[in-house]
């Protein structure tokens, strides 16, 4: 009988292979940053959000760009210069004069002529970084877990994938309250040119723009103007009002017709707005695990599509993840 027993459990066996537990999918970066727990993103305030609504398109569909301003200690000379713009509606009637392929969108008065508001501070070139060892302190503070220092400076330990590839500008690279930036040996930071941050425009040194000509990035990042220009910011929703707008024909992409401008109706700050019409986003903490392991993603892709991981990736390859929050515009 108990030979009869083991036959049938080798026989039942047989017919019912044992099925081998197929592998865990891996996650790409999009699917870490959906799956992160809302403890992990940080709401973006309205009085930090830059508003920006140009002229219908052809359709008469609108056109809302939205942008997040730098945090303190980055840009805040430039910065307050743009809040006061905005408040006293400068920007109201003016439009985008310069779209260049493969490097920068820009806007403000094309005729160079508008009488900018009272108030409005020259802002020293030293203000492209933020110096001291309090600067450095606040940063790191914000990325115990994200930001990159270079081997010999004192910091917190990095994360992947900036724990072993330097950047090619700059020995140090890393996130500060969910910008990226870049920093230097004598505790220097400051914001970098990847797609979609917003800069000042200017004229040649020791002019550093007042904030009234703004351009934004829509090509490969443009590293080369870091430390050159003020970076105030960075499109967070709209970028493809502007991406797609025609290229200029005229020299440095600037429009040559007064018909190719497109209008700028009014540029606000969003705290400006009735509570209804406020756009409200949240970004993924740069200091949370869910962003240490999106940005290895990022680095070392080993989703179904990719064959070969990376081994790393740069600092504008790594782009925070934004989401819109319920309820917002």
């Amino acid at each position: 009988m108990k030979h009869l027993l083991l036959s049938a459990v080798a026989a039942a066996s047989l017919a019912h292979p044992t099925v081998a537990q197929e592998p865990a999918p891996i996650p790409s970066p999009g699917e870490i940053a959906a799956a992160a727990p809302a403890s992990d993103w940080i709401a973006m305030a309205p009085s930090d959000l830059l508003v920006m609504d140009l002229a219908p398109d052809a359709k008469g569909k609108p056109r809302r760009v939205v942008i997040q301003l730098m945090p303190a200690p980055f840009s805040q000379g430039w910065i307050g210069n743009i809040r006061k713009l905005a408040a006293a509606h400068w920007w109201d009637g003016t439009s985008i004069n310069r779209v260049q392929d493969n490097y920068v969108v820009q806007w403000g008065d094309a005729t160079e002529k508008k009488a900018l508001p009272k108030g409005l501070v020259s802002v020293a070139e030293s203000e492209y970084v933020a110096k001291s060892v309090r600067d450095f302190e606040s940063v790191s503070s914000v990325n115990a877990r994200a930001f990159m220092v270079k081997k010999g400076l004192k910091g917190p330990p990095p994360p992947p994938p900036f724990d072993k590839p330097e950047d090619v500008y700059t020995g140090v690279v890393g996130f500060a309250a969910g910008f990226p930036v870049a920093g230097g040996p004598q505790f220097e930071f400051w914001p970098v040119h990847c797609y979609g941050m917003v800069g000042v425009g200017r004229n040649l040194s020791p002019d550093t723009g007042s904030g009234a000509e703004l351009y934004t990035v829509i090509g490969h990042a443009p590293r080369h103007l870091d430390r050159n220009i003020a970076v105030v910011g960075r499109v967070i929703s709209g970028i493809e009002h502007l991406s797609s707008l025609p290229r200029g024909t005229g020299a440095l992409g600037f429009y040559e017709d007064e018909a190719e401008r497109v209008p700028i109706a009014a540029i606000r700050v969003a705290s400006e707005l009735a509570s209804a019409e406020q756009p409200r986003f949240e970004y993924l903490s740069t200091d949370s695990d869910s962003f240490a392991r999106y940005a290895d993603a990022r680095a070392n892709r080993r989703d179904p599509f990719f064959i070969k991981p990376a081994g790393g990736a740069d600092i504008c390859n790594v782009p925070v993840p934004v989401r819109a929050m319920s309820g917002g515009k």
